[in-house]
């Protein structure tokens, strides 16, 4: 039997509002567990935590952090508030939705699905203005386990499987990329006229590119809500409507991306309020509870 504890492995901000009670999806999986007879702790996300956790009793909660044991889980935003995840990895694509069939649709999906397109991104008409968007997150010229290629082969696949658009590449502004990955796509725009290396503006290009390639930045989950298609070229938790290389190979993503018509509404109502935790939501507690039963722990 293992003992009643509870530690929730939280950064600095995070911890002092989950400790004050303003945070409200934190506090809410703190009121199931207590409920459930567990004894929660609040620790500091660090290194001896980390390595304590995967030899103490009990169980534990990291904030996007992998979970380091088979008693530990994960908990992560599913790319904006109010909607989370609870899972046994930190891997998106090895989530449960990750390995869900999309149903369709249900009743009120279109409500629901402008109801936060115009929340998040106000009430702007999107159109096609005949280019392709390339949001592109780290380390350019890497290939990475998870990725069909490395970015950097991305966009001249795109200028390759689509020769007559304009394709604008976009750096994260967030990201910290080197002078090497830089330096190999200034290159590439200049030997490729029709590419534009940019940062930013994930708005401004959702609302006018024709569609969205991307290994698997959550540019193209928000690209659903202008019902603009997308090419994946890496594993993720949203690639059910996605035109998915590792799939399709590249040659076919490219074929069928742009007469894809799939239920963008539908499956953004799915994606959110059936496989996620809407912390706004009177059942929150009760998917809570669930998540963490799936994740074996005695609630």
């Amino acid at each position: 039997m293992q003992s009643a504890d509870v530690r929730f492995h939280l950064d600095p901000d995070l911890l002092a509002s989950t400790a004050e009670g303003r945070h409200n999806f934190l506090n809410r999986i703190k009121t199931v567990c207590e409920a459930a007879g567990l004894h929660v702790t609040l620790v500091p996300n660090d290194e001896r935590t980390r390595r304590a956790a995967a030899v103490e009793d009990g169980y534990d909660l990291f904030h996007m952090d992998p979970p380091t044991h088979d008693r530990a889980l994960t908990v992560r935003r599913v790319y904006h508030y109010p909607f989370w995840a609870i899972e046994p990895y930190a891997e998106r694509w090895r989530w449960r939705v990750a390995e869900a069939g999309f149903p369709g649709g249900a009743p009120g999906a279109r409500r629901f699905a402008e109801y936060w397109r115009d929340r998040l991104f106000g009430a702007a008409q999107a159109v096609r203005a005949g280019y392709v968007y390339v949001p592109l997150q780290g380390r350019i010229r890497d290939h990475r386990s998870f990725q069909f290629c490395a970015p950097i082969d991305m966009v001249r696949s795109v200028l390759r499987h689509d020769p007559a658009r304009n394709v604008i590449a976009t750096l994260h502004p967030s990201e910290d990329y080197d002078a090497a990955d830089l330096k190999a796509l200034e290159r590439l725009a200049w030997d490729e006229p029709r590419l534009s290396v940019e940062t930013g503006e994930m708005h401004r290009h959702l609302l006018a590119c024709d569609y969205v390639v991307t290994e698997n930045s959550s540019a193209a989950f928000n690209g659903f809500f202008f019902h603009k298609p997308c090419v994946l070229f890496a594993r993720i938790d949203f690639h059910h409507i996605a035109a998915n290389v590792l799939t399709l190979g590249e040659a076919g993503a490219f074929a069928r991306v742009l007469d894809m018509q799939p239920d963008y509404d539908g499956y953004i109502h799915w994606f959110w309020q059936i496989m996620s935790i809407n912390a706004g939501r009177p059942e929150a507690d009760a998917k809570i509870a669930e998540a963490l039963r799936r994740g074996g722990w005695p609630v």
